[in-house]
């Protein structure tokens, strides 16, 4: 619950990582911040994804270095911040005659992955010898030429997002939730925001609000006056399964059907199998697995893993949504960057922060507070986000 305070230099909206991740950077600046938010902390897709800090091996086919740096620099970071949340885990992927990237190909990405990462100890690879294939329990060995195995860091992802959204308070930030934003509207000076709290509307100003509400983010967009351009986006959904532990250890897998990836990894005692990438159409809250996606992830599971029977009662689901830029191709292959916009370049009283990836959170706030620093009032800094220990 806030005090009396109704004037904040940010005001935040969502509550997922990328909210969490800009109200700590905020007050560890110094700022003072209000976060709205409507159900629950990491409620959209920042408690639905596949549970990666990765750097994101398969962008290097689309040439996204300065991502894969970036994202291998703070995994590095938040092994070291958060080492109850994130942790080293060994991936495999193996390589069979008919793949479409063949064993020197693999070898040579997983090179330029390690050189990314500084050639750091997590950033190891190695070529399994062909007597360890068999320990590899129930994958396919006919066709087998290679398999490597390299590493990736686990994480529990609403539980991180909850320990940067405690940080971020424990420098002074504020929470409202249950928090619906209802309105905002800017001027040359500042921003008042209208939202509902315990069916009470109520008001504050700010220095500038920062739209972090995730697939909801053309939502908020839409009730700002005076009106501004609206970004093009897609909602890509992204959908995984999690289901009895039938493979033990942790695979990064070329679909047969269209040569995406998909990972299979145990995670929390169950096994998740992820993720698809199909066009959302319609109210957020309303994205689920579909049927299609469903058999396409079975159906992978079950070309690696000829031998596993999936009961199919014990088959659980979910399903988050990327905000992605809207373009002509397929979802694979689009960028993966934040897109930041603001309302006035040269004195932002809105900036709309959509997409980016769970591992690069902190790496976007610091850049979300750079554009916006020149319509926020001079602070003493409290701490360093590079510093501050996440539990």
């Amino acid at each position: 619950m806030h005090n009396k305070l109704t004037q904040f230099d940010l005001v935040v909206i969502g509550a997922g990582i990328q909210g969490a991740g800009v109200a700590q950077a905020a007050a560890a600046a110094g700022y003072s911040v209000l976060v709205l938010e409507q159900t629950a902390i990491a409620a959209g897709t920042s408690s639905k994804s596949s549970k990666l800090i990765h750097g994101g091996l398969r962008y290097l086919e689309s040439g996204q270095f300065a991502l894969v740096r970036e994202s291998l620099r703070e995994r590095a970071l938040l092994l070291k911040l958060a080492p109850d949340l994130v942790r080293l885990q060994p991936l495999h992927i193996p390589v069979y005659k008919n793949s479409t990237r063949s064993p020197l190909l693999i070898r040579a990405g997983l090179s330029l992955y390690a050189a990314l990462a500084g050639l750091a100890p997590e950033a190891r690879f190695t070529s399994l010898p062909q007597a360890d294939w068999q320990n590899l329990e129930g994958l396919r060995q006919d066709n087998l030429q290679a398999v490597f195995r390299y590493f990736e860091a686990q994480t529990d992802d609403a539980a991180l997002t909850r320990a940067v959204l405690n940080s971020a308070m424990g420098l002074g930030a504020e929470l409202q939730m249950p928090a619906r934003f209802i309105a905002a509207e800017r001027s040359a000076t500042q921003c008042r925001v209208d939202y509902l709290h315990n069916d009470r509307q109520m008001s504050v100003t700010c220095h500038v609000m920062v739209n972090c509400a995730g697939p909801w983010a053309m939502d908020v967009h839409t009730h700002i006056q005076p009106p501004l351009p609206a970004p093009a986006i897609d909602l890509v959904q992204g959908s995984h399964l999690l289901l009895p532990p039938l493979v033990r250890q942790h695979f990064y897998l070329e679909a047969p059907q269209d040569k995406r990836a998909v990972f299979v990894l145990p995670w929390q005692g169950q096994l998740l199998v992820g993720t698809t990438e199909t066009l959302h159409k319609g109210a957020p809250e309303l994205a689920s697995c579909l049927d299609v996606e469903k058999d396409y992830l079975l159906q992978t599971l079950q070309h690696y893993f000829p031998d596993v029977q999936v009961p199919v009662e014990s088959v659980e689901s979910f399903s988050g949504l990327r905000v992605l830029p809207r373009s002509e191709h397929s979802a694979f292959r689009r960028s993966r960057e934040v897109l930041m916009t603001v309302d006035n370049k040269m004195q932002p009283r809105i900036l709309s922060l959509m997409g980016g990836k769970l591992t690069t959170y902190r790496a976007t706030a610091e850049q979300a507070l750079a554009r916006i620093k020149i319509s926020l009032p001079t602070r003493i800094t409290r701490a360093d986000t590079k510093k501050l220990p996440l539990s």
